[in-house]
């Protein structure tokens, strides 16, 4: 007997609701309800055409590797298959290598955190971490309390799990304390339940700001009073130009914080190696939660990290990524007095990125399409609003291109801008929103 091919999808009949297709997606009606509400990210979207070589993309936020040992690191990664290679390409813990769970606690030292390597989960890059902490605790409709604006890449992960994320404003020292007791007291009364507080709180992701000193104590009795956890991203923290890293929030709070952090800034993104540290009962379930997700982490990542940890100058390349990318910074700020006098920005003391607030009645997101044929790339502020709102702001980086590529960028920039406000002279507003719609850091002209 000959097997007969069993029918496509959409010429099986009637299809169900449940099974509702289209000619593009047979499959559409079987998704997850979850799955509807995955967005792409608009920076992603960004790179086909940023990493165009005649593109000055001031839109990505990838750390400039060539200042990197690769020589020596050539040398470790040999070592590693040579001396370790039966175990470097074996599964491992799903909590990740003991070694370099206890070298971790050795970075975040910098920042006075106290830890024991059984705090410490390994992950795939600190993204995976975010991933698995709102799977752990978010349900559908849970509010997660963000920033605004906040990163990215967070907001995809809370609205990929159907969270409904509120935003608490910042200013130019970071997450507002009034503002934050404001909304939770709020949340409260409504008797809507708020899962965590999610912060960046140095060299913020995209405003470029740090949450002072002062507030940080402030911001965990809030966020204790109300029974709220916090976790805290802090990929920047070790990156500050021209200070010493600042205690993280989880050194005042072990039990109420959960810490994220990466060596994607610090060394290289390739190796995709991040971590988290947990109260010891949520570590465990964070433990199970990437174990039925990946099994376990990159052996060879880990050993490789841990190699270079143990036998390179870790803290000497740190201090050579701040000084490269204050210049970057120096260039960035200038440019941007020089050719955007009419815009307002933040001035970072670390990490990658200034927020730029653009002349009254542009829109970053409908001017975007005419920058790139200007050969030059930004995120609109709108990627960092859940709602969709901040298109008065973009995200500029200034940690890739060379400084002379920046002030290229900026320049470009500002014959862009300089064209719609042109326009928006001649016809009015492009509908962007207004100044009553978006809470943004205030900006730190030079």
């Amino acid at each position: 007997m000959t097997s007969q091919p069993l029918p496509r999808p959409e010429t099986s009949g009637t299809p169900t609701s449940s099974a509702a297709g289209t000619r593009l997606d047979p499959w559409l009606g079987s998704y997850a309800e979850r799955t509807h509400g995955m967005r792409s990210s608009e920076i992603r979207a960004l790179f086909a055409v940023a990493n165009r070589p005649e593109v000055v993309s001031l839109a990505g936020g990838m750390p400039f590797l060539d200042g990197l040992p690769l020589d020596a690191l050539s040398q470790v990664a040999a070592s590693v298959v040579a001396e370790r290679g039966l175990q470097a390409l074996q599964y491992g813990s799903g909590q990740g290598d003991q070694t370099l769970r206890e070298q971790i606690l050795e970075v975040m030292a910098l920042e006075q955190i106290t830890a024991h390597p059984d705090d410490v989960v390994v992950t795939t890059g600190s993204q995976q971490a975010l991933d698995l902490v709102t799977r752990v605790f978010v349900d559908p409709g849970d509010v997660v309390v963000a920033e605004a604006p906040s990163y990215v890449g967070a907001l995809g992960v809370f609205r990929a799990y159907q969270a409904d994320v509120v935003h608490v404003a910042i200013d130019e020292h970071g997450l507002v304390p009034a503002a934050l007791e404001e909304t939770l007291a709020a949340l409260a009364a409504a008797g809507r339940r708020t899962k965590f507080l999610y912060t960046v709180p140095n060299f913020h992701n995209p405003a470029g700001v740090s949450l002072a000193l002062e507030r940080r104590p402030q911001i965990l009795e809030i966020a204790r009073r109300y029974g709220v956890l916090v976790l805290e991203d802090n990929p920047y923290g070790l990156l500050g130009f021209d200070r010493d890293p600042w205690p993280a929030l989880r050194s005042y709070d072990e039990d109420g914080v959960i810490y994220l952090g990466s060596f994607s800034k610090t060394f290289a993104p390739g190796y995709r190696v991040g971590w988290a540290v947990a109260p010891h009962a949520v570590r465990e379930k964070l433990v199970l939660a990437s174990e039925s997700a990946i099994l376990c982490p990159s052996n060879a990542s880990q050993i490789a990290i841990s190699s270079y940890l143990s036998t390179c100058d870790w803290r000497g390349q740190v201090k050579s990524y701040r000084e490269m990318y204050r210049e970057r910074r120096d260039a960035m700020i200038s440019a941007l007095s020089e050719h955007l006098p009419e815009a307002s920005w933040t001035v970072p003391d670390g990490g990658f990125y200034t927020w730029v607030r653009l002349p009254e009645g542009l829109d970053a997101r409908d001017m975007l399409p005419r920058a790139v044929t200007a050969r030059v790339a930004y995120v609109p502020g709108t990627a960092f609003y859940y709602d969709g709102t901040g298109a008065d702001h973009m995200r500029l980086s200034f940690c890739y291109p060379t400084p002379e590529r920046i002030r290229e960028g900026v320049r470009r920039l500002a014959g862009v801008v300089s064209g719609e406000r042109e326009l928006v002279e001649l016809f009015g507003t492009g509908g962007g929103a207004s100044d009553d719609d978006v809470v943004s850091p205030a900006p730190n002209i030079p």
